[in-house]
């Protein structure tokens, strides 16, 4: 009987190829999944992480990934199972392993290619062939270090003060006064001035934001519309259709485009070749650094542009974030303000306080810190592809074989926010004081400095650094002090402080109201 059933089938698919096709298809498909299963059946995970990636579209679609990511590193342990081959780790010791300078590791295509803003165009920070990314990386930190950039600390306190003379004039309520003051989206504010500090440093010339008040020719709507079009494709898993031959052009950005990302993408290539055409001696900064180490052509370009994109919305999430903790928490708020007046009486600010002054500032540098641990401005997965042969590490004195070819990223928020082994029992609590400690301990003197070196992290590490912290942290503490020092700040809505959606790892922050009234 059973010999005839399979003689029976047989029939059918020499009748009927395409049920041949059909079966040979979807048996490829089951069995790579099971494989897939089996291969990682020692790491727990969210119920379906093992089979599908249902759990993890539904993260990435909700907004809230770094929640979820989160969650699972919490339940499940440092090294927790998100989709059939992607592993995701809350150990800050096995993440520096991962990304150390000579590290085995890749990054994933997967990820890092659906983050591309042309297809089949890489920049620095899609770029995924190891090689190609530390040859392209030197010939830009330079230029980020500001080492052969002398004016940018200048330019970004011209941009600080445009931001300060801005809200004096038109927002703030005059101080000692019945004025009322006009409600200002500070989310705004803040990107304004990301984005004219990074164009002006990168590109040589502001887009005018602070100036203007607006989002001149809508760079930051087509930004923010780019990545929403990006986390839902990624979400949903077709990211890949941008790569397909005619397909791919047809559906994404194009520099004819008369507005939103393509046409962004056409202004900052006319500002670039209009500078290819100069000398690099008459003005030294991003651009120009770039061009005397060899960036060139489209390589050239794509590496301004992303410097725009990645350049902006980083430092404008981390400024609304650290405002935001600072203003909800009044102790801090006024313990911060006290050590900023301070620091004016005893002559060491100027119109706009010098980065130096401003990272001798104990509470200062703690609030920064402590904004950037327990809310970290970036979240991206930032996944990395094992090594062939697999690789045996140890965490938290238990030992883990990850197996060639696996997916491995980080969880930033069980990380930073949750890791109650570096940070406390209170860990989820915004208490700059926890960077104060007593040095005459060895064991906290060595906690502190795993502290700097897990926070520090959250702008990547070794091979994969940020090359743009430098200049990020500049702005942080120049722009933290001058509001500070300038105005006081309440939220006119504490019930909803903003409206905050992370698209791709990137916190998208909106409609963040406060009333500003001046300082004497």
């Amino acid at each position: 009987m059973a010999s005839g059933a399979v003689d029976a089938l047989l029939e059918i698919a020499r009748s009927h190829p395409i049920y041949l096709a059909i079966a040979a298809i979807v048996t490829y498909l089951v069995g790579g999944r099971i494989y897939e299963y089996r291969r990682l059946r020692a790491f727990p995970g969210p119920f379906g992480s093992g089979i599908s990636w249902l759990w993890h579209s539904r993260a990435v679609i909700s907004g809230d990934s770094h929640i979820y990511y989160g969650d699972a590193t919490e339940k499940y342990g440092p090294i927790a199972r998100v989709a059939p081959n992607h592993l995701l780790t809350s150990s800050p010791e096995l993440w520096a392993h991962i990304n150390a300078v000579r590290s085995p590791y890749t990054r994933a295509e997967w990820y890092y290619h659906a983050a591309r803003f042309e297809p089949g165009k890489d920049n620095v920070f899609t770029e995924c062939d190891n090689e190609k990314h530390d040859a392209r990386r030197k010939k830009m930190v330079a230029g980020y270090a500001g080492k052969e950039n002398p004016t940018l600390e200048p330019s970004i306190d011209t941009h600080v003060k445009e931001l300060v003379e801005l809200i004096r004039n038109k927002y703030a309520a005059a101080a000692a006064s019945n004025e009322v003051s006009k409600p200002m989206d500070l989310a705004s504010k803040m990107a304004y001035l990301t984005l004219d500090v990074i164009s002006d440093v990168g590109l040589g010339k502001a887009f005018g934001d602070l100036k203007t008040d607006s989002d001149v020719n809508d760079y930051l709507l087509a930004s923010a519309t780019g990545l929403r079009i990006a986390n839902l494709s990624f979400g949903l898993g077709i990211s890949w259709l941008r790569a397909v031959p005619i397909l791919g052009p047809a559906i994404s950005p194009s520099e004819k485009d008369a507005t939103g990302f393509g046409r962004m993408m056409a202004e900052a290539r006319k500002i670039v070749q209009d500078r290819m055409v100069k000398s690099t001696d008459e003005r030294s900064d991003m651009l120009a650094s770039f061009i005397r180490h060899g960036l060139s052509g489209d390589d050239l370009f794509q590496e301004t542009f992303e410097q725009i994109l990645a350049g902006s919305d980083t430092t404008s999430a981390a400024l609304r974030i650290i405002m935001l903790y600072i203003m909800t928490h009044p102790r801090v708020y006024t313990k911060l303000q006290a050590e900023i007046d301070g620091a004016v009486k005893a002559g060491i600010a100027s119109e706009v306080i010098p980065d130096a002054e401003a990272r001798r500032l104990p509470y200062l540098s703690a609030v920064v810190r402590e904004g950037l641990r327990v809310h970290p401005p970036v979240v991206n997965l930032f996944s990395r592809v094992v090594p062939e042969k697999g690789d045996a590490v140890t965490v938290d004195g238990k030992e883990y074989f990850l197996p060639g070819g696996t997916m491995i990223g980080y969880s930033a928020w069980s990380m930073h926010r949750n890791n109650k082994t570096l940070y406390g029992e209170d860990a989820e609590v915004f208490r700059p004081e926890r960077w104060f400690v007593d040095d005459s301990d060895p064991s906290e003197k060595d906690r502190l400095a795993r502290m700097y070196k897990t926070n520090d992290m959250v702008f990547g590490f070794g091979r994969w650094q940020c090359v743009g912290k430098v200049v990020a942290l500049i702005e942080i503490h120049k722009t933290i002090f001058e509001l500070l020092r300038n105005f006081d700040f309440s939220l006119t809505n504490p019930h909803k402080p903003w409206h905050i959606f992370n698209t791709m790892g990137l916190f998208d922050i909106t409609d963040m109201w406060v009333d500003v009234t001046e300082r004497p």
